[in-house]
Protein backbone atom coordinates (compact mmCIF):
# COMPACT_ATOMS: atom_id res chain seq x y z
CA UNK A 1 0.00 0.00 0.00
CA UNK A 2 3.02 2.31 0.20
CA UNK A 3 2.81 2.87 -3.51
CA UNK A 4 -0.81 4.00 -3.19
CA UNK A 5 0.21 6.64 -0.65
CA UNK A 6 2.96 7.76 -3.02
CA UNK A 7 0.62 8.06 -5.97
CA UNK A 8 -1.95 9.92 -3.89
CA UNK A 9 0.57 12.62 -2.99
CA UNK A 10 2.35 13.01 -6.30
CA UNK A 11 1.04 12.12 -9.71
CA UNK A 12 2.03 12.68 -13.29
CA UNK A 13 -1.27 12.66 -15.18
CA UNK A 14 -4.60 14.23 -14.26
CA UNK A 15 -6.39 10.94 -14.92
CA UNK A 16 -3.88 8.26 -13.96
CA UNK A 17 -1.80 8.86 -10.82
CA UNK A 18 1.80 7.76 -10.84
CA UNK A 19 2.00 4.05 -10.09
CA UNK A 20 -1.56 3.33 -11.07
CA UNK A 21 -0.67 -0.10 -12.21
CA UNK A 22 -0.59 -0.43 -8.44
CA UNK A 23 -4.27 0.17 -9.16
CA UNK A 24 -4.34 -3.60 -9.13
CA UNK A 25 -5.39 -3.63 -5.49
CA UNK A 26 -5.90 -7.08 -3.97
CA UNK A 27 -8.64 -8.93 -5.77
CA UNK A 28 -8.46 -7.02 -9.06
CA UNK A 29 -8.31 -9.00 -12.28
CA UNK A 30 -8.60 -8.38 -16.00
CA UNK A 31 -9.38 -11.98 -16.96
CA UNK A 32 -12.76 -11.90 -18.79
CA UNK A 33 -13.95 -15.31 -17.57
CA UNK A 34 -13.05 -14.49 -13.97
CA UNK A 35 -14.87 -11.16 -14.18
CA UNK A 36 -18.06 -12.78 -15.46
CA UNK A 37 -17.77 -15.55 -12.87
CA UNK A 38 -17.46 -12.97 -10.09
CA UNK A 39 -20.40 -10.93 -11.36
CA UNK A 40 -22.83 -13.83 -11.82
CA UNK A 41 -21.42 -16.62 -9.67
CA UNK A 42 -21.25 -18.79 -12.79
CA UNK A 43 -20.34 -18.68 -16.47
CA UNK A 44 -23.71 -18.05 -18.17
CA UNK A 45 -21.94 -17.10 -21.40
CA UNK A 46 -18.44 -17.00 -22.83
CA UNK A 47 -17.09 -13.42 -22.93
CA UNK A 48 -14.53 -12.30 -25.52
CA UNK A 49 -11.06 -13.69 -24.89
CA UNK A 50 -9.72 -10.18 -24.39
CA UNK A 51 -11.40 -7.06 -23.05
CA UNK A 52 -10.50 -3.41 -23.44
CA UNK A 53 -9.14 -2.09 -20.11
CA UNK A 54 -12.11 0.23 -19.66
CA UNK A 55 -14.61 -2.60 -20.09
CA UNK A 56 -12.69 -4.83 -17.68
CA UNK A 57 -12.70 -2.02 -15.11
CA UNK A 58 -16.48 -1.65 -15.42
CA UNK A 59 -17.04 -5.39 -14.94
CA UNK A 60 -14.76 -5.31 -11.89
CA UNK A 61 -16.43 -2.29 -10.29
CA UNK A 62 -16.85 -2.60 -6.52
CA UNK A 63 -17.96 -0.38 -3.70
CA UNK A 64 -15.35 1.16 -1.37
CA UNK A 65 -16.09 1.66 2.32
CA UNK A 66 -12.56 2.14 3.66
CA UNK A 67 -10.55 5.20 2.66
CA UNK A 68 -7.04 6.49 3.22
CA UNK A 69 -6.70 10.06 4.56
CA UNK A 70 -4.69 11.37 1.57
CA UNK A 71 -6.46 14.13 -0.40
CA UNK A 72 -7.37 13.79 -4.04
CA UNK A 73 -5.15 16.22 -6.04
CA UNK A 74 -7.18 19.13 -7.40
CA UNK A 75 -6.32 18.59 -11.10
CA UNK A 76 -7.37 14.95 -10.79
CA UNK A 77 -10.58 15.95 -8.99
CA UNK A 78 -11.44 18.48 -11.70
CA UNK A 79 -10.79 15.85 -14.35
CA UNK A 80 -13.16 13.43 -12.61
CA UNK A 81 -15.80 16.17 -12.53
CA UNK A 82 -15.22 16.67 -16.26
CA UNK A 83 -15.89 12.94 -16.68
CA UNK A 84 -19.18 13.39 -14.81
CA UNK A 85 -20.09 16.24 -17.17
CA UNK A 86 -19.29 14.01 -20.13
CA UNK A 87 -22.42 11.96 -19.42
CA UNK A 88 -25.35 12.22 -21.81
CA UNK A 89 -28.28 14.37 -20.69
CA UNK A 90 -31.88 14.67 -21.83
CA UNK A 91 -32.06 17.05 -24.81
CA UNK A 92 -28.67 18.45 -23.75
CA UNK A 93 -30.47 20.38 -20.98
CA UNK A 94 -27.93 19.25 -18.33
CA UNK A 95 -30.49 19.39 -15.53
CA UNK A 96 -28.21 18.49 -12.63
CA UNK A 97 -25.73 20.08 -10.22
CA UNK A 98 -22.96 18.60 -8.07
CA UNK A 99 -22.25 19.91 -4.58
CA UNK A 100 -18.62 19.21 -3.66
CA UNK A 101 -17.90 18.86 0.07
CA UNK A 102 -14.33 18.67 1.40
CA UNK A 103 -14.83 20.25 4.83
CA UNK A 104 -14.52 17.31 7.29
CA UNK A 105 -17.01 18.91 9.68
CA UNK A 106 -19.69 19.21 7.01
CA UNK A 107 -19.08 15.67 5.78
CA UNK A 108 -19.23 14.44 9.39
CA UNK A 109 -22.59 16.17 9.87
CA UNK A 110 -24.08 14.15 7.00
CA UNK A 111 -22.53 10.97 8.38
CA UNK A 112 -23.96 11.67 11.85
CA UNK A 113 -27.44 12.29 10.47
CA UNK A 114 -27.34 8.97 8.63
CA UNK A 115 -25.78 7.24 11.63
CA UNK A 116 -25.07 3.83 10.09
CA UNK A 117 -22.30 4.61 7.58
CA UNK A 118 -19.13 5.58 9.46
CA UNK A 119 -16.99 5.36 6.32
CA UNK A 120 -18.54 8.63 5.11
CA UNK A 121 -16.38 10.48 7.65
CA UNK A 122 -13.24 8.73 6.40
CA UNK A 123 -13.66 9.86 2.80
CA UNK A 124 -11.85 13.11 1.96
CA UNK A 125 -14.59 14.08 -0.51
CA UNK A 126 -18.37 13.85 -0.47
CA UNK A 127 -20.29 14.69 -3.62
CA UNK A 128 -24.01 15.42 -3.61
CA UNK A 129 -25.59 14.83 -7.02
CA UNK A 130 -28.74 16.88 -7.45
CA UNK A 131 -31.48 17.21 -9.99
CA UNK A 132 -31.55 20.89 -11.00
CA UNK A 133 -34.81 22.28 -12.36
CA UNK A 134 -33.96 25.79 -11.17
CA UNK A 135 -31.42 26.36 -13.95
CA UNK A 136 -34.03 25.74 -16.67
CA UNK A 137 -36.45 28.13 -15.00
CA UNK A 138 -33.76 30.80 -14.90
CA UNK A 139 -32.87 30.20 -18.55
CA UNK A 140 -36.48 30.81 -19.54
CA UNK A 141 -36.58 33.95 -17.41
CA UNK A 142 -33.36 35.28 -18.94
CA UNK A 143 -34.73 34.59 -22.44
CA UNK A 144 -38.08 36.25 -21.69
CA UNK A 145 -40.08 33.03 -21.87
CA UNK A 146 -42.48 31.41 -19.42
CA UNK A 147 -41.31 28.10 -17.97
CA UNK A 148 -43.92 25.45 -18.86
CA UNK A 149 -42.41 22.12 -17.75
CA UNK A 150 -42.93 21.92 -13.99
CA UNK A 151 -43.97 18.27 -14.21
CA UNK A 152 -43.15 14.73 -13.16
CA UNK A 153 -41.49 14.20 -16.55
CA UNK A 154 -39.01 17.00 -15.83
CA UNK A 155 -38.40 15.53 -12.38
CA UNK A 156 -37.55 12.17 -13.97
CA UNK A 157 -35.32 13.82 -16.58
CA UNK A 158 -33.37 15.77 -13.96
CA UNK A 159 -33.02 12.67 -11.79
CA UNK A 160 -31.73 10.64 -14.74
CA UNK A 161 -29.25 13.39 -15.67
CA UNK A 162 -27.86 13.42 -12.12
CA UNK A 163 -27.66 9.62 -12.00
CA UNK A 164 -25.84 9.41 -15.34
CA UNK A 165 -23.34 12.05 -14.20
CA UNK A 166 -22.70 10.13 -10.99
CA UNK A 167 -22.21 6.86 -12.89
CA UNK A 168 -19.65 8.48 -15.18
CA UNK A 169 -17.72 9.87 -12.23
CA UNK A 170 -17.75 6.45 -10.55
CA UNK A 171 -16.26 4.82 -13.65
CA UNK A 172 -13.66 7.56 -14.01
CA UNK A 173 -12.72 7.25 -10.34
CA UNK A 174 -12.24 3.50 -10.73
CA UNK A 175 -10.01 4.10 -13.76
CA UNK A 176 -7.89 6.51 -11.70
CA UNK A 177 -7.46 4.03 -8.84
CA UNK A 178 -9.93 5.77 -6.54
CA UNK A 179 -12.91 4.27 -4.74
CA UNK A 180 -16.51 5.38 -4.35
CA UNK A 181 -19.71 4.48 -2.54
CA UNK A 182 -23.14 5.85 -3.52
CA UNK A 183 -25.24 7.12 -0.59
CA UNK A 184 -28.99 7.21 -1.25
CA UNK A 185 -29.63 7.84 2.45
CA UNK A 186 -29.12 11.59 1.91
CA UNK A 187 -32.79 11.57 0.86
CA UNK A 188 -33.70 10.41 4.38
CA UNK A 189 -32.56 13.80 5.63
CA UNK A 190 -33.42 16.26 2.86
CA UNK A 191 -34.65 18.78 5.44
CA UNK A 192 -31.08 18.94 6.84
CA UNK A 193 -28.96 18.18 3.78
CA UNK A 194 -30.77 20.84 1.73
CA UNK A 195 -29.90 23.77 4.04
CA UNK A 196 -26.37 22.42 4.68
CA UNK A 197 -25.67 22.53 0.95
CA UNK A 198 -27.65 25.71 0.31
CA UNK A 199 -30.03 24.02 -2.14
CA UNK A 200 -32.49 26.59 -3.53
CA UNK A 201 -36.01 25.85 -4.71
CA UNK A 202 -35.98 23.62 -7.76
CA UNK A 203 -32.83 21.70 -6.73
CA UNK A 204 -33.16 18.33 -4.99
CA UNK A 205 -30.74 15.60 -3.82
CA UNK A 206 -30.61 12.41 -5.85
CA UNK A 207 -27.69 10.66 -4.12
CA UNK A 208 -24.42 11.30 -2.36
CA UNK A 209 -21.08 9.74 -3.25
CA UNK A 210 -18.00 9.21 -1.12
CA UNK A 211 -14.70 9.52 -2.99
CA UNK A 212 -11.13 8.79 -1.94
CA UNK A 213 -8.14 6.46 -2.11
CA UNK A 214 -9.24 2.96 -1.08
CA UNK A 215 -7.65 1.03 1.77
CA UNK A 216 -9.38 -2.07 0.42
CA UNK A 217 -12.07 -2.96 -2.08
CA UNK A 218 -15.18 -4.89 -1.17
CA UNK A 219 -15.81 -8.17 -2.93
CA UNK A 220 -17.81 -7.81 -6.16
CA UNK A 221 -21.56 -8.09 -5.66
CA UNK A 222 -23.11 -10.88 -7.72
CA UNK A 223 -25.96 -9.61 -9.87
CA UNK A 224 -29.24 -11.18 -10.88
CA UNK A 225 -28.95 -13.37 -13.98
CA UNK A 226 -29.43 -11.65 -17.30
CA UNK A 227 -32.46 -13.86 -17.91
CA UNK A 228 -34.22 -11.95 -15.11
CA UNK A 229 -33.04 -8.42 -15.93
CA UNK A 230 -32.77 -8.42 -19.74
CA UNK A 231 -36.08 -8.85 -21.60
CA UNK A 232 -35.68 -9.54 -25.31
CA UNK A 233 -38.32 -7.93 -27.51
CA UNK A 234 -40.94 -7.79 -24.71
CA UNK A 235 -41.16 -7.89 -20.91
CA UNK A 236 -41.34 -11.38 -19.41
CA UNK A 237 -40.60 -12.07 -15.74
CA UNK A 238 -41.97 -15.62 -15.72
CA UNK A 239 -38.54 -16.98 -14.77
CA UNK A 240 -38.05 -14.78 -11.69
CA UNK A 241 -39.34 -17.20 -9.04
CA UNK A 242 -37.30 -20.11 -10.38
CA UNK A 243 -34.11 -18.01 -10.51
CA UNK A 244 -34.24 -16.65 -6.96
CA UNK A 245 -33.08 -19.71 -4.93
CA UNK A 246 -29.82 -20.00 -6.85
CA UNK A 247 -29.25 -16.26 -6.72
CA UNK A 248 -29.95 -16.08 -2.99
CA UNK A 249 -27.42 -18.88 -2.48
CA UNK A 250 -24.72 -16.67 -4.06
CA UNK A 251 -25.22 -13.92 -1.50
CA UNK A 252 -24.06 -14.35 2.10
CA UNK A 253 -26.79 -13.82 4.71
CA UNK A 254 -27.19 -10.11 5.40
CA UNK A 255 -28.30 -8.10 8.40
CA UNK A 256 -32.13 -8.08 8.35
CA UNK A 257 -33.61 -4.76 7.31
CA UNK A 258 -36.08 -3.02 9.60
CA UNK A 259 -35.69 -5.49 12.49
CA UNK A 260 -37.53 -3.09 14.80
CA UNK A 261 -40.62 -3.40 12.59
CA UNK A 262 -40.38 -6.83 10.97
CA UNK A 263 -38.51 -8.76 13.66
CA UNK A 264 -34.94 -9.91 14.08
CA UNK A 265 -33.35 -12.95 12.46
CA UNK A 266 -30.05 -13.96 14.06
CA UNK A 267 -29.20 -16.10 11.05
CA UNK A 268 -29.58 -13.15 8.68
CA UNK A 269 -31.60 -12.83 5.49
CA UNK A 270 -31.11 -13.81 1.89
CA UNK A 271 -31.24 -11.18 -0.85
CA UNK A 272 -34.85 -11.73 -1.95
CA UNK A 273 -36.20 -11.83 1.60
CA UNK A 274 -34.27 -8.75 2.63
CA UNK A 275 -35.36 -6.86 -0.47
CA UNK A 276 -38.99 -7.71 0.29
CA UNK A 277 -38.51 -6.57 3.89
CA UNK A 278 -37.17 -3.21 2.77
CA UNK A 279 -39.80 -2.68 0.08
CA UNK A 280 -42.65 -3.52 2.48
CA UNK A 281 -41.88 -0.52 4.71
CA UNK A 282 -42.61 2.98 3.33
CA UNK A 283 -39.35 4.92 3.07
CA UNK A 284 -38.73 8.68 2.84
CA UNK A 285 -42.41 9.19 3.48
CA UNK A 286 -42.14 12.99 3.46
CA UNK A 287 -40.02 13.38 0.31
CA UNK A 288 -42.93 14.36 -1.94
CA UNK A 289 -44.04 17.01 0.55
CA UNK A 290 -40.48 18.39 0.77
CA UNK A 291 -40.25 18.54 -3.02
CA UNK A 292 -43.50 20.47 -3.25
CA UNK A 293 -42.35 22.90 -0.56
CA UNK A 294 -39.22 23.44 -2.64
CA UNK A 295 -41.22 24.34 -5.75
CA UNK A 296 -41.09 20.96 -7.53
CA UNK A 297 -44.50 19.73 -8.69
CA UNK A 298 -45.09 16.06 -9.48
CA UNK A 299 -48.23 16.50 -11.57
Amino acid sequence: MARRSESARGYESPLFPRGVPDATLPGMTTDPAALIQARYGEQPFAPPAELAPGLAAILDRRVTRRYRPEPVPEPLLQTLLAAAQSAPSKSDLQQYSIILLQDPARIAAIADWIGTMPWIKDAPIFLLFCGDIRRGRRLCELQGREYANDSVDTFINATADAALAMAHLILAADAAGLGTCPISYVRNHVEKVGPLCGLPKGVFPVAGLTLGWPVARNAPSPRLPQSVVVHRERYDDSGLEAALPAYDALRPPAKPRYPEILGRKPEGCGWSENSARQLSVPERFGLRTWLRLRGIALD
